[in-house]
């Protein structure tokens, strides 16, 4: 039978790691520098980035939130010019699409006209409300109001 050849290592055996992979540092001239990560400072990064990253997204909810509460506001105002509308002394068959103004001649007696405040010469005799559009579903859209 044949012998196995015995090699020799020309590495001391004290300066070898077993397990190189698991050293805590560089084990070759060539190797990566490792460094310990400090945890402390990801987390307060990672924490630095979160805080920005929510108070952005709060802000945009703070934004929808203001349109939503502007558009319930016009919403409530058409319902109070439209209830003016409809009890309203008027003259003629509004027509869709076209304008007409609301006046109040008394505190009690709104008026519908087509006649807009501009137009009446000097002063209007009745208190303007509002200039509205009809609508093809027969509500009204308002163009301007009084301003208080």
């Amino acid at each position: 039978m044949e012998e196995k050849k015995q090699t020799s290592n020309p590495i001391d055996p004290d300066k070898v790691a077993e397990n190189p992979h698991l050293l805590p540092y560089a084990h070759t001239v060539g190797g990566a520098v490792i460094k310990p990560i400090d945890r402390g400072q990801v987390k307060g990064l990672a924490l630095k980035a979160m805080y920005k990253q929510t108070d952005q997204q709060l802000e945009q909810i703070k934004e929808q939130i203001s349109l939503l509460a502007v558009q319930a506001k016009e919403i409530q105002d058409r319902v109070i010019i439209s209830e003016q509308i409809y009890q309203a002394t008027c003259g003629f068959k509004p027509l869709i699409g076209h304008n007409y103004f609301l006046y109040n001649k008394t505190e009690e007696y709104p008026v519908l006209s087509m006649i807009g405040p501009n137009e009446w010469g000097k002063t209007p005799p009745y208190q303007f409300v509002a200039e509205v559009e009809l609508l093809p579903d027969h509500t009204w859209k308002v163009i301007s109001k009084e301003t208080p």
